[in-house]
């Protein structure tokens, strides 16, 4: 070795032994070899240092780093059987010189530096590098791999403790993508994740599609089997890593990770990329596990209230209607319809949204209630395909639980949203419990108000109860300013019964009964006094109007009623400012009716508070 060659190698050690007293980043291998050649090239003052690395499995060379500047581009490793351990090359401007390092007879690498051609190096110069860059880098190599599993098994240990310190799924993932970055700075990696998780934008995240998925066979591979899948390309010069995110009660995703330059993942690698993903499994099914909790407690919250709600005597119809809300809110529903199964008959009731009124509901009516009575099974669709008279918007999400009391079928509730996929599997269940809960109240309402109709009601006649008249009547004096009452007779109705037999008699009653709904309001009452005898109250209205409807009722069954019947009908009415009681208003009302019979009959007479007459 010459004179200079000595003094220029020796002040390049004395430089690198003060700068590897300083250096403390040993757990990056790249970056120390990179300071490493920096200081060669500047020492030796050549244009370019580059390290090639062995890779056994594959045996070729791929480059590790370089201090390539510029458009210099570094000369590719031109064989890799060589016979000696130095090889120079001249290339007019440039003369490049690969040392083969090797350690036990075993292949390192490649230090390929490229100088000016009037340089001149002599060979021993070069055995000199060789024999210290082999042991240099076998060493360095070694304290690296070992500093850099310290650190990131220090790093998986904060990752470890975070995770769990955590409850929310969102923290366990972004923790997940923190510490691959932090481990694997130059490598790419993904997080695939189904269909039922969805979460921030900014992190690498990718649908598991079950489905005619070609291009992540290898994650589909890795979820289904719970197994580390790996796929290798030399065209591309990479490798792909699949690890199955793992707890105890399944497979939540799958990690991707692609490293450049690698032709195959290391053992100790892969072992350490399993035991990050197992941790994140675990950490992921503890947090979907509080998270499934919460929901739990939440839901039971939800149909304790609902139910303490619907148990404190609410009619059927405010019952229904608070219903609606609760599923309306809870769900983001947009329609909720609630269907009485009577017979073949579907009857609507009341509290549904108005949107089961419409044409448009019919098909998504006949379509559930065909489900519900053929399979006797809820129906929950995402993508409903169901022809419900385009252009009117369709609703692709659907959900349809039937009411069952005792075993019988007792209806369906159906919930809509225009949105594919809009409800989730958690929402269908919460709904089934909600109804199964409910049913029984609903029940118990429809009872308790078909009691309350059999109490108020007359049995053959479908008019209220002289009872309920008479209460009603009374509540009208003490609120009301004035009102009409009329008392009706059927003629002759003793010749229907002895002509035609009671139970004519009894559907003349009905047809005079029906007369009467058809022709008052609903504020009215309509009701049975006793026998052939029926009556009405008209509260807040005139006499001249009362006069105009019993006129009008005369009318009507005289010419509706089979066998023809007619009414006598005695008026009478009473103002606020004159004190009486009903049993007054009754009274002229049947002193009316008695002269309607004495006249003739098939007429109505007026007793007010002076007069008596004929209207």
């Amino acid at each position: 070795m010459k004179v200079e060659e000595q003094e220029a190698y020796t002040a390049f050690k004395e430089k690198f032994f003060d700068w590897l007293l300083l250096y403390e980043d040993y757990g990056h291998f790249s970056k120390m070899m990179l300071n490493l050649l920096l200081l060669l090239k500047q020492e030796l003052m050549v244009r370019e240092v580059t390290l090639f690395l062995f890779d056994p499995i594959k045996k070729t060379f791929y480059p590790e780093v370089t201090t390539r500047e510029g458009d210099i581009l570094s000369v590719e490793i031109q064989t890799t059987h060589p016979e000696k351990n130095i090889y120079v090359h001249d290339y007019g401007e440039y003369t490049s010189v690969q040392i083969f390092l090797r350690r036990s007879e075993e292949f390192i690498g490649v230090l390929q530096i490229l100088y000016e051609s009037h340089q001149q190096w002599s060979l021993s110069f070069f055995e000199r590098i060789e024999k210290d860059f082999s042991r240099l880098l076998s060493k360095m190599k070694r304290i690296s791999r070992g500093l850099s599993e310290e650190k990131r098994y220090e790093r998986l240990h904060h990752f470890t403790a975070k995770i769990h310190a955590s409850m929310k799924i969102e923290d366990v993932l972004e923790e997940i993508i923190e510490t691959l970055r932090e481990v694997y700075p130059s490598f790419t990696y993904y997080l695939f994740l189904s269909h039922d998780h969805q979460y921030h934008d900014h992190l690498p995240i990718k649908m598991l599609m079950f489905e005619n998925d070609e291009e992540n066979i290898g994650a589909m591979q890795a979820f289904l089997t719970g197994k580390i899948q790996l796929e290798d390309s030399i065209a591309l010069q990479r490798s792909i890593l699949y690890a199955p995110i793992k707890g105890a009660q399944g497979v939540y995703g799958v990690i991707e990770i692609i490293a450049p330059h690698i032709m195959e993942f290391p053992k100790s690698e892969m072992n350490f990329i399993s035991l990050l993903a197992n941790t994140a499994g675990s950490a992921l099914e503890n947090a979907k596990l509080y998270e499934q909790s919460r929901r739990l407690v939440a839901d039971l919250q939800l149909i304790n209230e609902t139910m303490h709600r619907l148990n404190a005597n609410l009619r059927l119809q405010d019952a229904l209607e608070f219903m609606t809300e609760q599923i309306k809110l809870s769900f983001g529903a947009e329609e909720v319809g609630f269907f009485l199964f009577d017979s073949e008959k579907k009857k609507m009731l009341p509290g549904s949204t108005p949107f089961f009124q419409s044409r448009q509901a019919k098909k998504y009516i006949e379509f559930v209630s065909k489900r519900i009575r053929t399979e006797r099974d809820m129906v929950f669709l995402g993508e409903a395909k169901i022809d419900a008279s385009p252009p009117f918007p369709l609703f692709h999400s659907l959900m349809a639980v039937p009411m069952v009391q005792n075993g019988r079928l007792k209806g369906v509730v159906i919930v809509l949203h225009r949105q594919p996929y809009h409800f989730t599997f958690e929402m269908f269940k919460l709904l089934q419990s909600l109804i199964h809960h409910s049913t029984l109240a609903f029940t118990n309402a429809m009872l308790r108000e078909e009691l309350e109709n059999l109490v108020v009601t007359d049995y053959l006649t479908k008019l209220y109860s002289r009872h309920y008249l008479d209460e009603q009547l009374q509540k009208s004096m003490e609120r009301d300013a004035f009102g009409t009452f009329i008392l009706i007779d059927i003629d002759n109705f003793k010749e229907i019964n002895d002509t035609y037999g009671h139970q004519t008699g009894d559907d003349v009653i009905i047809q005079v009964a029906n007369v009467i709904k058809q022709n008052i309001r609903e504020s009215d009452i309509g009701a049975r006094w006793g026998g052939e005898e029926l009556a009405i109250y008209l509260p807040k209205v005139g006499l001249a109007t009362g006069i105009s409807i019993a006129n009008r009722l005369a009318t009507k069954v005289r010419n509706e009623t089979n066998p023809p019947v007619t009414v006598s009908c005695g008026v009478s009415y009473w103002k606020k400012n004159r004190y009486e009681e009903a049993t007054d208003l009754f009274k002229r009302a049947d002193e009316a009716l008695y002269m309607a019979k004495r006249s003739g009959k098939n007429c109505v007479f007026v007793k007010d508070y002076h007069h008596q007459y004929k209207a």
